[in-house]
């Protein structure tokens, strides 16, 4: 275990709930002042009782702080500063709880992140199927195609492009979608139609002359002596050069899509300002749709010594650079609280609990509640991790949360299921109608396949399963993205004004020169890249819609949108204005809560109930 970084993360933490930094982080590099707000709680000391181990989903009676089959736990056995009101959303818990975890998990140093190992194994499952369809179930012209090679790549005579297909909703969509395109802005010329996106390994260029130019690209590499600013007007050209590059692909045209390339690559590197950054991942993720990989590639990710440890360290320096996630929690957890006020019994449904970051406030937010916490029940869903036990890093995950709730002595029982989540049905999630229940997703329903993809959409049969648990309320996160067009020109435009956003907004709240970012840009940003831009059909994973689009198909799924808490929306309004960056956006829109940067939309938040 990297013990200097966990006391390092010990003394920062101490440090704040003694309103004093000491950071491993240089918070100099931040455009904000008091980046990360001081906290109004200290941390109660433990309570272990007997030190008797919780049960885990075996449907046995609740595990209380003591280790006794029944108790009304006493907010008294609990040390706080401050009245414990909804101004305070004691954040610190996730802190303390993601450095014990780095502290006591040695394993966290061989496993890879769990997110990444679960959407790897989406992407594995459906090259399997596609592999199913074209060699065990050939279509009738079946002559025309051919999949084989041990790298993946598929050949397909000496055209220019070569493609697998299989049919699938997204095929049928696209080729509709072809007569009503901009004429000047999206749709392909007449006799590139047969060369737009479908479910298959991307298009790839097999032109001699093209590769050995692009290898020769690659050797000359970024020009010596080049300076990592770069002036306004190259910034722009680069994304107008990535554009460019996009379009000449969609038009088939080898030779100008290498030009561009070698243009690009003159500016771009993982570690130069946030254009640079940006232009490096998207031309890794051109060379890989060029090459028929774009699948392979981001499988082969996961397979990098990169572990969960690193990539929790990484996820805790975009924690501090942004308010995104915080201020989601806040929003959710303080709307579940408010609901559950009187309530003796509440079971959470969280599709996505991936390490349960969620629950650590809300666990110490509910420990005040006077009168004591109600008996919580979380049932904790993933997607199932590679392997034999496909659950695992689920039980995980509720290990560490019981321990979190003996330590404040609130009543716990959990609940993992590792499956797809379209999957489930409703009699494996064990609902009381005597209880208070309320499903929980936050910034994970992107990941599920919609209807352009499989003609039963699985995104809607998981809305059809929560309104069927007809919870007392349903929080909704989304990532707000318009870049799930099935035409890859569209897609890659409305790509790189996502992450356009998200680059610059990490250049202005972190140090270019920090490892931490780097990672994070690396395994977070450029893997989403990848998926987007050199992935197809069911093995692009990364989907994301408009809140408006959500808006419209939770109602047609059964639901009927309430309004925000107020209060709750004015104090992360507050938040993000008193401790962040100012070109922080927090707004409202038809009761959802928007989170953005520079006026640009990327996360938003609603509650729903069944109609």
């Amino acid at each position: 275990m990297d013990t200097l970084y966990a006391s390092a993360m010990n003394n920062y933490l101490n440090g704040y709930n003694h309103h004093t930094v000491q950071s491993p982080f240089d918070p100099t590099h931040l455009n904000c002042q008091n980046f990360y707000p001081p906290m109004d709680c200290q941390e109660p000391s433990p309570v272990y009782g007997d030190g008797s181990e919780p049960v885990y989903g075996d449907g046995s009676e609740p595990v209380y702080g003591d280790g006794s089959d029944n108790q009304d736990p006493s907010p008294s056995t609990i040390t706080v500063d401050g009245d414990g009101s909804d101004s305070q959303d004691n954040y610190d818990s996730v802190l303390k709880f993601l450095t014990q975890m780095l502290m006591e998990e040695d394993d966290l140093q061989e496993k890879p992140c769990m997110l990444k190992e679960c959407l790897v194994l989406q992407v594995e499952a459906a090259e399997k199927s596609l592999y199913d369809v074209l060699v065990n179930n050939p279509p009738a012209d079946s002559t025309d195609y051919s999949i084989g090679t041990a790298s993946g790549v598929s050949s397909i005579g000496n055209c220019g492009y070569n493609r697998k297909r299989s049919p699938n909703r997204e095929e049928e969509r696209e080729t509709k979608m072809a007569t009503i395109s901009d004429p000047e802005s999206d749709q392909p010329e007449p006799y590139d139609e047969d060369l737009l996106l479908y479910d298959h390994e991307p298009e790839q260029f097999t032109s001699t002359e093209l590769a050995k130019k692009m290898n020769e690209s690659s050797k000359r590499g970024r020009p010596r002596g080049k300076k990592n600013a770069i002036t306004q007007e190259i910034v722009v050209d680069l994304r107008d050069l990535l554009t460019q590059c996009a379009q000449s692909i969609t038009n088939n045209n080898p030779s100008s899509v290498c030009e561009l390339l070698t243009k690009i690559k003159q500016h771009c590197t993982p570690s130069g300002d946030s254009t640079e950054r940006l232009a490096y991942y998207f031309v890794k993720a051109i060379e890989a749709r060029l090459a028929g990989t774009g699948a392979e590639v981001y499988r082969a990710s996961n397979l990098k010594k990169i572990s969960a440890a690193q990539i929790l360290k990484a996820y805790h320096s975009y924690l501090m650079a942004c308010p995104f996630h915080r201020m989601s929690n806040i929003l959710a957890n303080g709307s579940i609280v408010k609901l559950s006020r009187g309530a003796d019994r509440l079971h959470i449904i969280d599709f996505g609990i991936l390490y349960g970051f969620q629950w650590p406030c809300f666990i110490k937010k509910l420990s005040m509640r006077p009168g004591g916490p109600p008996m919580l029940q979380i049932t904790g869903i993933d997607l199932p991790q590679p392997g034999y036990r496909p659950a695992e890093r689920v039980q995980e995950t509720g290990k560490r949360l019981a321990k979190y709730c003996k330590r404040f002595n609130v009543p716990f029982k959990f609940t993992g299921i590792a499956k797809k989540w379209d999957e489930i049905k409703i009699d494996e999630l064990n609902i009381d109608r005597t209880e208070l229940t309320v499903v929980n997703s936050v910034n994970r329903l992107h990941n599920i396949l919609d209807e352009t993809v499989i003609e039963s959409s699985p995104r809607d049969t998981v809305l059809q399963l929560i309104r069927q648990i007809n919870p007392d309320m349903f929080v909704l996160g989304i990532l707000n993205g318009t870049h799930n067009a099935p035409f890859l020109l569209n897609r890659f435009r409305e790509a790189l004004f996502h992450f356009s956003t998200l680059f610059d907004m990490f250049d202005n709240t972190a140090a270019r020169d920090s490892k931490e970012r780097l990672l994070y840009e690396q395994e977070v940003f450029g893997r989403e890249v990848m998926n987007v831009v050199a992935c197809e059909g069911t093995t692009r994973v990364e989907r994301p819609e408009a809140y408006k689009q959500w808006q419209s198909r939770n109602v047609r799924a059964g639901f009927k949108q309430v309004p925000l808490y107020r209060d709750k929306v004015e104090e992360v309004k507050s938040k993000v204005r008193s401790h962040y960056h100012k070109d922080f956006l927090v707004d409202e829109d038809g009761k959802w809560m928007l989170q953005g940067w520079k006026g640009r939309v990327l996360y938003a938040c609603s509650l729903w109930k069944p109609a």
